[in-house]
């Protein structure tokens, strides 16, 4: 009743009935959104930055965009995947990693995502905070950047879904034409010619860590992106959700990543645009490869509401695959009300848009105190939030196809929020746990290399995903097959 007084939507995390879906999700334009939603919020900055890496690490244009291609593409596919569970279960993500997880468990999941979303929109409105005082020259101090950055998110996401999803319905239009006017001046600049600058075991290092970064770009929705599909019919094919979300990440990532592929690749011969990223940051180099000035800055604005610009001495590969964008600070607030409500019953009863406002609050906070100190804290810790997704799917997928036949006709759903009904959670807390002990042994971070990562050439070579992967695959199985044949659930 007090959603509805204050014309919010009444929704929490219930599960949504087929019943209670509204008939307007059955149009091909609103089914559509399922692509958009992730076009306006990965078609920006963050992505367009992270094509640099390649050039950083020394690698030539054609394996960049080779890579790019390839990660961002698996990685969209592991949303992708774990977005088609959304529509026939009417069940945001984390109540669905109940009925693999297990119910306890499955607050590990709640908690990671409150954390993750919180924190890196945090980041984000530092960030682009920084940006909009950057690109007033001065005039917008960065305490009212990031004000500004908190409050354009938390618009959208008090009103609820209808509102983010309208948002990301028609933001990506804008995004999309500042891209294409930016290949229109400098993508003939990008360097085809100059070979890769690393050869053997260290190029192989730095292509799978960089294939880690990118891929680990597109898979860190898959924890949230059901959250946004509840609504849809119950009957919607799967093969179009999992095509309109994978394409709906893969198609824009790659349009802002290949740019910076290109741009990347042009700053080992054009030593102003070097010095220029080196010494000020991106912001400041769209400015100077963009004309006219004027316009550049208008550019460069826009983009700001897309994403965020960071100095590259404060960056960290896992860090470019994270940066929040404002299309992604009207997700991140609006999952992470859900997730705290999914997180104990009592939390649930107070009204989603309460827990939104508290969201905004600890971002607003932790924006404004730590902006000037503690945004490289931020980057290091949450950096580490982004290797867990693949021990996620790994465990939804291999209880789905295995355990449950591959149908949802095998779920009980009416049990989603019954304790008694669901797993035990041994088989999900423990794959889960070896999970995160793979991602140690195997990542690369500016402060951390694993001892397995270490082995790979001079600079290592990140294969924390890989290693998550095969260990959750490995103990998963037995283990909740034990479960199953000596508890029952």
């Amino acid at each position: 009743m007090l959603d509805r007084k204050f014309g919010v939507e009444a929704h929490g995390p219930e599960r949504v009935r087929p019943e209670e879906r509204k008939a307007e999700y059955e149009k091909w334009s609103n089914q559509a959104v399922m692509a958009l939603l992730w076009a306006s919020g990965t078609m920006n900055l963050s992505c367009f930055t992270t094509g640099f890496l390649g050039w950083e690490f020394g690698l030539s244009l054609k394996q960049t965009v080779l890579i790019t291609i390839f990660g961002t593409l698996v990685g969209s596919a592991v949303t992708g995947w774990c977005a088609t569970l959304g529509p026939g279960t009417g069940l945001r993500q984390v109540s669905i990693s109940r009925y693999s997880f297990g119910w306890w468990p499955s607050k590990i999941i709640a908690f990671l995502n409150v954390v993750e979303q919180l924190g890196w929109s945090s980041v984000g409105c530092i960030t682009g905070g920084l940006a909009l005082a950057a690109v007033s020259d001065g005039r917008v101090n960065l305490v009212l950047g990031v004000v500004i950055i908190a409050v354009i998110g938390l618009c959208f996401s008090f009103v609820g879904l209808r509102a983010v999803l309208t948002y990301e319905k028609w933001s990506w239009l804008v995004f999309l034409l500042c891209f294409l006017v930016m290949y229109g001046e400098v993508g003939h600049d990008a360097d085809i010619k100059t070979p890769a600058q690393v050869t053997g075991a260290t190029q192989s290092g730095l292509v799978l860590t960089l294939l880690g970064v990118v891929y680990g770009s597109s898979a860190s929705w898959s924890s949230i992106c059901s959250d946004y599909y509840v609504q849809y019919p119950v009957n919607t094919s799967k093969t179009k959700v999992f095509l309109l979300t994978t394409l709906g990440i893969t198609i824009p990532t790659c349009i802002g990543m290949l740019m910076g592929c290109c741009v990347g690749s042009s700053m080992g011969v054009n030593t102003e645009w070097a010095n220029t990223y080196n010494n000020d940051g991106v912001g400041q180099l769209i400015q100077t490869i963009l004309y006219p000035r004027g316009f550049a800055k208008f550019i460069l604005v826009l983009l700001v509401l897309s994403g965020n610009v960071w100095r590259k001495d404060k960056a960290s590969p896992a860090l470019l695959t994270m940066s929040i964008t404002v299309g992604m600070n009207c997700i991140g607030i609006y999952s992470a009300a859900l997730s705290i409500q999914q997180f104990a019953r009592p939390l649930k009863a107070v009204p989603r848009f309460f827990w939104t406002l508290i969201v905004f609050i600890g971002i607003l906070l932790i924006g404004i105190a730590g902006r000037n100190h503690l945004l490289v804290v931020l980057e290091n810790f949450l950096a580490l939030l982004g290797y867990w997704n693949t021990a996620f799917f790994a465990i939804l997928f291999l209880e789905h196809y295995l355990f449950r036949g591959g149908s949802l006709a095998n779920y009980d759903l009416e049990a989603w929020n019954t304790p008694s009904r669901m797993p035990i959670g041994v088989a999900g807390l423990t794959a889960f746990v070896l999970g995160i002990v793979g991602c140690i042994l195997g990542m690369v971070q500016t402060w951390y290399v694993g001892v397995i990562a270490e082995r790979i050439g001079d600079d290592g070579g990140d294969i924390g995903n890989q290693l998550a992967l095969v260990f959750t695959v490995v103990a998963y199985i037995p283990v909740r097959y034990l479960e199953r044949k000596y508890i029952g659930r």
